[in-house]
């Protein structure tokens, strides 16, 4: 419940900004607001749009979350994605098969690839105390430079050089009766992949011995070891599990929400993970929701600046505001604390007095 109270303190405060920032170009905050809600949410189709958008958020917020849950820093989750997508694009164009088969290989390949690409940071973390934000961002340009090497090399576009070939449309997770439910959508089978990760996600964290052991090493590894528990492993196998959601991510983007991985682009969805996270309180239910919340955001500001003028970089700047008050919900937490304290000491001398004059 404090968490939640948190996050929405957190909205709150980077909407005021936002109608601060409106107001100060002359425009009207309310109109703005209206019509950046309404391009995400007016029609069947732009919802199937957000949720679209959403999805690969949902993966990148889950996995930073994991890694965050874990005690770790996961900031290598665009890195992740490339790989990720990279692998499930090489399956994708390699092999003609049907899609029941295809699309699982593609699924399991892109997973793979992404804890592939984050074992090499868990493994340095573990055994050598390489702090993972160093190794993660190196890992991240180094996924970068291995697209920009691969997809012309070996899947160039047929006359684009600067992305891959596209992937046959049994081989991306794009359905005809998923888009036509949501109006010709882009929507697709990445968003069923989504709900069910969130749950796996949940249900590792909050009900298995495995997840215990993770979170105990996360909050501190000292006496997680004086508890018995293998402390390199569960820090390994943390960066694995995150590594494969980034991944998926990545299969998410480059199979379903696009058709072609393209050279020279480092995912941005890969860094919006850490602001899901923290907006989500590094709950896989919240992150879901912060994902959900952020698509919003993100389809809706074209069309508010089409119907009102206000510049797209306002929306930008709402959610720069909303993930800095989102990084500072200490603040928040404490304020809150302080509050809920307030009330309970009130409510105790409340009674202590009633007490006192019933004697």
């Amino acid at each position: 419940m404090r968490t939640t109270i948190v996050s929405l303190l957190a909205v709150v405060a980077g909407m005021i900004a936002g109608a601060i920032l409106m107001l100060l170009t002359g425009k009207n905050p309310i109109d703005g607001f209206s019509f950046l809600f309404l391009g995400g949410l007016k029609t069947i189709d732009r919802i199937g749009d957000t949720l679209a958008t959403a999805t690969p958020l949902i993966f990148t917020g889950l996995s930073v979350a994991f890694a965050f849950r874990t005690g770790l820093f996961n900031i290598g989750t665009p890195g992740q994605m490339l790989i990720g997508g990279l692998s499930a694009t090489a399956i994708g164009l390699t092999f003609d098969l049907p899609s029941v088969i295809i699309l699982p290989l593609m699924i399991i390949a892109g997973f793979l690839g992404g804890a592939l690409w984050a074992f090499i940071p868990g493994l340095l973390k573990a055994k050598f105390n390489v702090h993972e934000v160093v190794s993660t961002i190196m890992m991240n340009w180094i996924a970068y430079w291995t697209v920009n090497y691969t997809v012309p090399l070996y899947f160039k576009g047929e006359y684009l050089e600067t992305e891959s070939r596209k992937l046959p449309a049994d081989a991306t997770l794009r359905t005809d009766w998923l888009s036509d439910l949501f109006n010709g959508s882009y929507v697709n089978y990445g968003l069923v992949l989504a709900i069910i990760a969130t749950i796996i996600i949940a249900f590792i964290l909050n009900k298995t011995t495995l997840g215990y052991e993770l979170k105990a090493v996360g909050f501190n590894k000292f006496a997680a070891e004086y508890a018995g528990m293998k402390v390199n492993r569960n820090v390994i196998l943390s960066m694995l599990i995150a590594g494969g959601l980034a991944g998926l991510a990545g299969v998410v983007q480059y199979a379903g929400n696009s058709d072609v991985i393209q050279i020279g682009v480092m995912p941005s969805q890969g860094f919006d993970g850490i602001a899901v996270a923290l907006l989500g309180a590094n709950s896989p239910i919240g992150v879901f929701f912060a994902a959900i919340f952020f698509g919003i955001l993100y389809s809706g500001t074209g069309f508010m600046t089409a119907m009102t003028k206000i510049p797209p970089e306002i929306a930008n700047s709402i959610i720069a505001i909303i993930i800095y008050f989102a990084a500072t919900s200490i603040l928040f937490e404490k304020l809150v604390s302080k509050y809920l304290k307030g009330r309970e000491e009130k409510k105790l001398s409340k009674q202590s007095s009633v007490k006192g004059g019933e004697q």
